[in-house]
């Protein structure tokens, strides 16, 4: 299996088979013994063997979600980042398909713009209300989802709108 492993911002290339690992084309005899959780239940501890030489081992999910690894080696703590090919291209598509910009404002539901608060231009905080709405005999306030400028409004009051309607759009603040 092949994995990019991120260690202290260092990105290595590691092959894992049978009979060992090659870390950037670096063969390395490497062994773990055990695999069994911690007495206090805080990781799985193992014994590491590399080229001969043993290193104690714990193991912990980290916060960075899959692949992701919060390890002790030898009492060091080390973030550690190891992504198969797979993860690994997914991540980068997702990321590369993200939306840019600041989200926008959408009718939560069918309405009619009752007014609008703001002006193409103005600079609007995170939860500062853009527009209120009226529907199923109620005025909603929309408000912003995050700070930015406001680049563009697609209503008026008076207009009726379906739900999933983009209604505001911003600029996000850099």
């Amino acid at each position: 299996m092949r994995y990019v492993v991120t260690v202290a911002g260092r990105e290595m290339e590691v092959v894992v088979d049978e009979s060992g690992m090659t870390v950037d084309g670096v063969r390395v005899a490497a062994h773990l013994e055990g695999d069994h959780q911690t007495a206090a239940g805080t990781g799985v501890g193992a014994i590491l063997t590399i080229d001969g030489r043993q290193h104690r081992l714990v193991a912990r999910p980290g916060d960075g979600g899959r692949g992701s690894y919060d390890l002790q080696l030898d009492g060091r703590r080390l973030a550690v980042e190891a992504l198969d090919e797979r993860t690994r291209a997914i991540r980068a598509h997702a990321k590369a398909a993200a939306p840019t910009g600041a989200a926008p404002v959408v009718a939560p539901m069918p309405g009619l713009i009752v007014r609008v608060g703001v002006a193409v231009g103005d600079q609007v905080e995170a939860g500062q209300a853009v527009l209120v709405m009226e529907a199923m005999k109620m005025e909603n306030e929309l408000r912003a989802p995050g700070a930015g400028t406001v680049k563009a409004i697609l209503v008026q009051p008076g207009v009726a709108v379906e739900r999933g309607a983009v209604l505001v759009t911003f600029e996000a603040e850099s």
